[in-house]
């Protein structure tokens, strides 16, 4: 699954599934531009990558915020000449019941979920274009698939990425682009280590596989998807959810 001569551009790569997905890449060939908010956690993911013989530059970015977004891919292009795979991996919850929930809250998710991946997509597609390869792969949830009672914002713009994905695929297949998202089930990382651990054992007899998943089964999607051996595949949402759920 050689991805030498690629340039990735990875968002939300300072944790969690971003990094290990950014961390893959790399060890496939991939040049890896690494963005999200925290650059001391960025700054240890390059050290990481270049102490391997790999690739890789950090750019700050908050993806809520669209003039960000444009200058940092710019900036990522000037570096590396191109970008050609987006991971689009950046999220955020705000839960809460939907009766409860804050116009703030169901705002902030859905513009850094949902909204920064369109407009990440926007900035990569012209040299994607030219250069007739891109990869585009969105990191999505089986909530978007599922639901969730208390996740109405994060379910609503996880299912937005999935039709987005679609939607993307049939605009520049001809172009020899592939667009496809990964849906994640119940993946151990920051944004779950929060949750109870009743929750986390009601949450693993959901699981045919009997276990939580790891950042690593997603990143070997990613890096699948990412890859020539996947040129076949487009607008295809992978599920990785140790059959939490099928069909």
């Amino acid at each position: 699954m050689s991805l030498s001569g690629h340039v990735a551009f990875v968002t939300g790569a300072s944790q969690g599934i971003g990094r290990t997905c950014a961390l893959r890449l790399a060890k496939e060939g991939a040049a890896v531009a690494v963005a999200a908010r925290n650059q001391e956690k960025l700054n240890e993911l390059v050290n990481e990558i270049t102490a391997a013989e790999g690739k890789a530059t950090a750019f700050p970015l908050d993806v809520a915020d669209e003039e960000q977004i444009k200058a940092t891919v710019k900036a990522a292009t000037a570096q590396f000449g191109k970008v050609d795979i987006l991971v689009n991996n950046a999220g955020i919850t705000r839960d809460q019941l939907v009766m409860r929930m804050k116009r703030a809250d169901w705002d902030a998710v859905l513009q850094t979920n949902l909204t920064s991946a369109y407009l990440c997509i926007q900035q990569v597609i012209p040299n994607m274009l030219k250069q007739r390869w891109g990869r585009i792969i969105n990191i999505t949830s089986v909530f978007g698939q599922m639901g969730q009672a208390g996740q109405a914002n994060y379910a609503a713009s996880k299912a937005g990425l999935i039709g987005l994905t679609m939607a993307i695929a049939r605009e520049v297949g001809s172009r020899n682009i592939t667009c496809n998202a990964v849906a994640p089930g119940f993946i151990e990382t920051a944004m779950t280590e929060v949750l109870s651990d009743e929750f986390k054992q009601s949450a693993v007899k959901q699981i045919p596989l009997g276990r939580v998943g790891t950042t690593d089964d997603i990143a070997s999607a990613v890096a699948f998807l990412a890859s020539d051996n996947a040129s076949y595949i487009t607008g295809h949402t992978l599920s990785v959810n140790g059959g939490m759920l099928m069909g």
